[in-house]
């Protein structure tokens, strides 16, 4: 194992102009340049320091690998406002993150959303010719286009109303004291970022674990997603009794496996 993996900076860049400016904080793990390095893309209102990230940069220093953890805008210890994200938002600070870092080959770890940025990631890169390339996906349960599949078809009146007349609607969160705060710019950036339209080409193995028992993301997601990644070698672990956080022991030592599986 190279020392060098045992080397963490923390790094803050900007992305954005003006008003727009926001500052992204990045902790990078620095190891080997002829292998790819692993980035976490964590899910809504989740950040750097949670377990899963931490694991997989635990996994990174132990192989020798390079890692890279951020926060989004409005999560963390980044700057920004939360009520401002969108999925094209973050999403563009995630390519800024990665192509900031150097790294040219790179595997995604996307956590619940972050599997939709992952993919987007994916898909910007190719579009814009980005100088750095996605060899490997490791999706936990993975939420793409969750605004329009997953929430809009189940709005109350209440909330859309609120919608309407607030800009926002709140929900009770499992994992928070604070409510979950759903936008309209979010809902309405959701729609133009959709990806289960038409068939995703990643161009690198993709491996999703995701729990049965999921009460945020249904593990029929999952299959929905698999049928549109037919050009790829895609793996899809079942776990009958997952939730949707994923971090247990054995969970971890699944997202493990599954990423020194890419590497």
């Amino acid at each position: 194992m190279s020392h060098s993996a045992n080397i963490l900076a923390e790094t803050t860049i900007t992305v954005g102009a003006a008003e727009e400016a926001r500052n992204i904080a990045t902790i990078t793990r620095i190891g080997a340049v002829d292998k790819p390095a692993l980035v976490w893309l964590g899910g809504y209102r989740s950040d750097m320091s949670g377990t899963k990230a931490i694991e997989m940069d635990a996994l990174a220093g132990e192989q020798g690998l390079s890692a890279i953890r951020f926060d989004y805008s409005g999560h963390g210890v980044s700057g920004g406002e939360f009520v401002k994200g969108t999925i094209s938002r973050w999403t563009e600070e995630a390519i800024a993150v990665i192509s900031a870092s150097g790294q040219k080959k790179v595997v995604l770890v996307g956590s619940s959303m972050g599997g939709w940025i992952a993919l987007r990631v994916i898909q910007e890169a190719r579009r814009r010719a980005l100088g750095f390339s996605v060899t490997g996906l490791v999706l936990i349960a993975p939420a793409p286009d969750f605004t329009s599949d997953l929430i809009e078809p189940h709005l109350t009146e209440a909330e859309r109303q609120s919608l309407t007349d607030r800009g926002y609607f709140e929900e009770p969160s499992e994992y928070s004291s604070e409510p979950n705060i759903f936008t309209r710019a979010l809902i309405e950036d959701g729609r133009q970022n959709r990806v289960l339209t038409d068939l995703i080409e990643t161009g690198c193995p993709v491996h999703i674990l995701q729990g049965m028992k999921d009460p945020d993301v249904p593990h029929s997601h999952a299959l929905k997603l698999m049928e549109f990644l037919p050009l790829d070698n895609v793996v899809l672990t079942l776990i009958r009794d997952g939730d949707h956080r994923l971090s247990r022991p054995e969970d971890i030592d699944r997202m493990r496996a599954a990423i020194l599986s890419l590497i």
